[in-house]
């Protein structure tokens, strides 16, 4: 295998749809484009010869960048689509995640407005969208994509395809980050006997390798310690990968980094730390050599390395208690025995490449975590799907079946992933949405939703609580819906604005875009649903940015100036009301600034703190201080507002709260102004944040009036 196998070859050949898409793109260009070409060929190439000299790290980029522009400019989308699947994958390999979702986004749309669904370069995207979702965090819509697109390959590849296996070695990637070990496994099991079937020489078949590294990776994957047979069998496949790469003379390509970080990670298992050092070392030398020591993969290696050379030490320690010691901090702290994989997907361009089974973090659990159901809503709604729901439609509507989407989205707190016990009482119990085209719900529609109707009303022990009267009739919240009707009833439009119309984006309320794009969609063969649910995700930047100026405007009006000034003059009520306004712009402003095309849009009132401390927990995102700053500004709101006796006439007893309050606004504020210069927004050192203003709107491009406040 070369140092780097691109997307498009590991997971189908996009090339071969572009004769096929010879006569619509003819049709769609203009005169003026008539003189111009793109050669995906070509590009192909290029950026081929880039990785083998391994150049990509530094020229890679440019060239994707201007690629984009002239399959564009020529009015190629077959060619577009190619560039696009290359970028996610390179921008995945960098840990440029935030910037790869209007990528995704991207490639998805044009496939979809390209007709392509059922072929297989419709797979190849959906493989490609999944798994640098699953690079970035962002599971639950890696898990729709994963689910969409082994649908998909099932259809459009062979048993035996390549391609398949490694789909099937992405998903196990999911189910390790989500802790379902024993899927994980299963997956790569499948992988692994669909590669050896099909391969023409297993001896020297990396793809093989990669996947014996993942599978050693996911039998120490557990949260016990790993038996004897498992460990004996994670080195069994250790040493099976690197004679294969040995085999195959492929010992200093890029990908070889990979099976030394997974050999590495075996080792460390077996408390071979000399042998695991050795690997890291090696495994780093071709990182730096292929990716840099500016992304994730050298990083997450690198702290690896430290940590089994400190086990080493303190080993030798023990053996040779009367050797010499540099008590360092280092050496003399005890350290948690938890140790990151160092085969770091999200930056392995390959979709064969070894992946990271990482040990993640703990979540911090929000007020309420006691309360939590069993199953919570959503899994109910799948498990719903997947055991009722399906079968029947499997049964009745086996001609259309693929035309039928469904899913669980809107209003209700299992949408958001925030529903408890407490949620039990209303609008809750085992259900799903059915969404349908205009075509389909005239023709099928009210016969699909009888059948729906008639479905157990009582799951899993669970039976439906009663229905509020905002959600009966025209605002039900599950059963069958046509598409355009159902985005109607939830933001009054079918679709989401155009760019060119921000003064409709604008009487979009975020809570309103919250409902519009959360939950998880279960099944979309056609890819309608999804289609018209993403197009609310994508914001207009200019439209973010004049909310972000106006958030800047609600926070220093409500928190820098009238909220002393309310505190001085002794009104308690309405220097209140001051702090919910400025926590209500501050935790939107968050949001904003970490883009909701990425992290969602922040909810309604209910649920905005729930949605902005499980934001403020994922990795990488900005302003994550804010969220605890607000919660301790609003437990001290009461004492500062109405604390002191005789409070209004000069009491001295809130002074205390007044002066922790105006400084908790203050360094928010500070927060907002260093992160605004970080992203390129303003160069202002300005901390009263009206003043800031100006500096975010000149970044404004669109002369609509309604986006610009001054």
């Amino acid at each position: 295998m070369d140092d780097q196998r691109d997307l498009e070859r590991m997971l189908g050949n996009l090339r071969q749809f572009q004769s096929e898409s010879d006569a619509s793109k003819e049709s769609e260009k203009s005169p003026s484009n008539a003189g111009t070409s793109f050669d995906a060929d070509e590009f192909l190439a290029g950026l081929d010869a880039m990785f083998a000299s391994h150049t990509a790290k530094d020229k890679a980029d440019e060239y994707l960048q201007q690629a984009m522009a002239d399959a564009e400019n020529a009015q190629d989308y077959a060619g577009l689509l190619t560039v696009l699947n290359e970028t996610m994958g390179f921008y995945r390999s960098q840990g440029r995640h935030q910037e790869n979702q209007w990528i995704i986004q991207r490639a998805i749309e044009l496939a979809l407005r390209m007709g392509l669904e059922g072929t297989e370069a419709w797979t190849t995207t959906l493989i490609n969208a999944a798994t640098s979702q699953r690079a970035a965090g962002n599971l639950d819509q890696a898990e729709d994509l994963f689910e969409q697109a082994l649908d998909a390959a099932r259809r459009t590849y062979g048993p035996d395809d390549r391609r398949l296996a490694a789909l099937h070695n992405n998903r196990s990637m999911l189910f390790s980050q989500t802790h379902r070990r024993r899927q994980a496994i299963d997956e790569l099991h499948e992988s692994l006997r669909i590669l050896e079937h099909s391969s023409v020489d297993a001896q020297s078949d990396v793809d093989i390798a990669s996947t014996c590294t993942n599978l050693a990776l996911a039998m120490l994957d557990g949260e016990d310690q790993p038996t004897d047979a498992e460990l004996e069998e994670a080195q069994s496949l250790a040493r099976r990968t690197l004679d294969i790469y040995q085999h195959a003379g492929s010992d200093s390509s890029a990908h070889y980094a990979s099976a030394l970080a997974g050999a590495a990670h075996v080792s460390f298992a077996s408390e071979d730390y000399a042998e695991a050092v050795r690997q890291y070392q090696r495994a780093l030398d071709v990182i730096a050599r292929c990716y840099g020591e500016h992304t994730d993969y050298y990083r997450v290696t690198a702290q690896n390395l430290q940590e089994a050379q400190r086990k080493l030490e303190l080993t030798q320690s023990t053996d040779n208690p009367h050797d010499s010691v540099d008590d360092s901090p280092a050496q003399s702290t005890v350290h948690t025995d938890i140790h990151r994989s160092a085969v770091h997907n999200a930056s392995v361009p390959s979709t064969m490449q070894a992946s990271a089974q990482h040990s993640t973090s703990p979540r911090t659990l929000a007020p309420g975590t006691a309360l939590r159901v069993a199953e919570p809503g959503m899994a109910l709604a799948k498990a719903y799907w997947q055991e009722l729901v399906k079968p029947m439609i499997d049964e009745r509507y086996a001609s259309v079946k693929h035309r039928i989407a469904a899913g669980l989205v809107g209003h209700g707190s299992e949408c958001y992933g925030f529903d408890d016990a407490l949620s039990r009482d209303h609008d809750f119990g085992p259900r799903v949405c059915l969404w349908l085209t205009a075509d389909d719900y005239a023709e099928f529609g009210e016969r699909l939703q009888a059948d729906y109707d008639a479905l157990p009303s009582m799951f899993h022990g669970v039976s439906r609580s009663a229905a509020t009267p905002r959600a009966q009739g025209e605002g039900r919240r599950d059963g069958v819906f046509e598409i355009a009707a159902f985005f109607t009833r939830l933001t009054g439009m079918p679709h989401a604005p155009a760019d060119d119309e921000p003064h409709l984006w604008l009487s979009l309320d975020e809570s309103t875009l919250a409902a519009a794009t959360n939950g998880r969609v279960f099944q979309d063969g056609l890819g309608a649903f999804s289609s018209a649910r993403q197009s609310f995700t994508r914001m207009p930047d200019d439209v973010r940015l004049a909310l972000i100026s106006r958030r800047l405007g609600m926070i220093s009006q409500a928190g820098q100036y009238n909220l002393p000034r309310m505190l001085e003059r002794g009104d308690g009520a309405a220097a209140w009301l001051c702090i919910e306004q400025f926590a209500d712009a501050a935790s939107s402003l968050v949001f904003l600034v970490n883009n909701p095309a990425s992290v969602g849009y922040a909810p309604y009132y209910k649920w905005r703190f729930a949605a902005l401390r499980r934001l403020s927990a994922r990795p990488a995102m900005l302003l994550t201080e804010i969220c605890g700053e607000l919660e301790q500004l609003m437990r001290l709101s009461s004492a500062a507002c109405f604390g002191g006796a005789g409070f209004g006439e000069g009491g001295k007893g809130a002074a205390p709260s007044i002066d922790t309050v105006n400084a908790i606004v203050e360094t928010i504020c500070e927060q907002i102004t260093h992160t605004l210069n970080a992203l390129g927004l303003s160069d202002s050192p300005q901390t009263f944040l009206e003043w800031q203003r100006p500096y975010v709107e000149a970044h404004i491009t669109s002369p609509a009036t309604c986006l610009h406040s001054l």
